[in-house]
């Protein structure tokens, strides 16, 4: 079957792999509908983060599942599932506190998502099926689920979303606009979203912003600050990774406010100082999307959110080298693939 790799910065190409089949009780193997390129993606496209050899890409996807273990009971074949983007056992402690992406089993998917199918371990513990097959126009929300959406749900909670909050939004990529998303859900009666591009704008005003700024920097502080009456925002969602939005995300906090931060780091070294002395929490990391899938589904199914407006480009599968450039000069939002 064909998959998608990497063999340098900006080289994606195609290659061909042998078709997944189940190794141990546990697994399923899914036959995928829907997959993407993800923002976390480009650190390794763009040579940010460098590899070590050519690697099989991608984390998102949601299919049919094809074939089953011999101990697996939650799925069967023909069951239309989502999956998080790292497996998880749904046992150990760690599972039961809700933080599965720390799963003492968790897997990746060695053969990365950018596919045509994948094996998947633990697929109790791992996939969540849909009541009955989705609806076509349903597939790009229930395929967020399988990372941004949770991921910007995971910042909203992370940063203490509650009713009638404030929220700034650092980073207007698709977690960010997730991040809206999730922040309105929550109760969030002002959302302040932070992006200077007129088609993301126009998105994060859809999904609950009620404020839009360009401003970065001191001036981006400021304008957060003259929409809130000098006080700051309540929660702060960063969505970036970089140390310059976490340092924007800290300068829009009122004191006592805490960044959901759940931007994959690159390379960020943060001085603590400005934090400790407003009382500014840090609290997220990588979102544990399983715990939050069951709840997010049930959302798209039943037409309550529609994450999967960040898709603004979906493309086959063979022209995922496209599909990256696309992401990497902004011409696209997240692109959705078609195997």
């Amino acid at each position: 079957m064909r998959a998608t790799l990497l063999t340098a910065p900006h080289e994606i190409s195609i290659t061909e792999v042998d078709f997944p089949t189940v190794q141990n009780p546990g697994d399923a193997v899914v036959t995928i509908t829907a997959t993407c390129v993800c923002g976390s993606d480009l650190w390794n496209y763009r040579g940010i983060r460098q590899i070590a050899q050519p690697q099989l890409t991608g984390h998102e996807f949601c299919g049919v599942v094809t074939e089953v273990g011999d101990e697996v009971t939650t799925v069967k074949v023909g069951d239309f599932v989502v999956s998080p983007f790292n497996t998880s056992c749904g046992e150990c402690a760690h599972c039961l506190a809700g933080m599965h992406s720390s799963c003492a089993h968790k897997e990746v998917f060695a053969m990365g998502c950018q596919t045509e199918a994948v094996r998947v371990p633990y697929a109790d513990g791992t996939l969540v099926a849909t009541p009955e097959p989705p609806a076509p126009e349903l597939i790009p929300s229930l395929l967020a689920c399988s990372d941004v959406m949770a991921t910007g749900w995971h910042a909203a909670v992370s940063a203490g979303v509650r009713e009638g909050s404030t929220v700034a939004v650092v980073g207007d990529g698709a977690v960010g606009l997730c991040g809206v998303l999730a922040a309105r859900q929550l109760g969030a009666s002002r959302i302040i979203a932070m992006s200077r591009h007129a088609d993301r704008q126009a998105l994060a005003r859809e999904f609950g912003a009620t404020d839009v700024i360009e401003e970065r920097g001191a001036e981006g502080a400021a304008r957060v600050l003259e929409l809130t009456d000098g006080v700051g925002a309540d929660a702060v969602i960063e969505a970036v990774g970089t140390i310059e939005a976490l340092q924007q995300a800290g300068a829009c906090a009122r004191p006592g406010a805490t960044i959901g931060y759940v931007g994959v780091p690159v390379g960020v070294e943060l001085a603590l100082d400005p934090f400790f002395r407003r009382n500014i929490g840090l609290r997220g990391g990588m979102a544990p999307v399983r715990a939050y899938l069951p709840l997010l589904m049930d959302l798209v199914l039943t037409g309550k959110i529609n994450p999967g407006k960040v898709f603004d480009m979906t493309l086959p599968l063979d022209q995922v080298a496209e599909g990256y450039a696309a992401m990497d000069e902004r011409r696209a939002i997240k692109v959705l693939l078609e195997p």
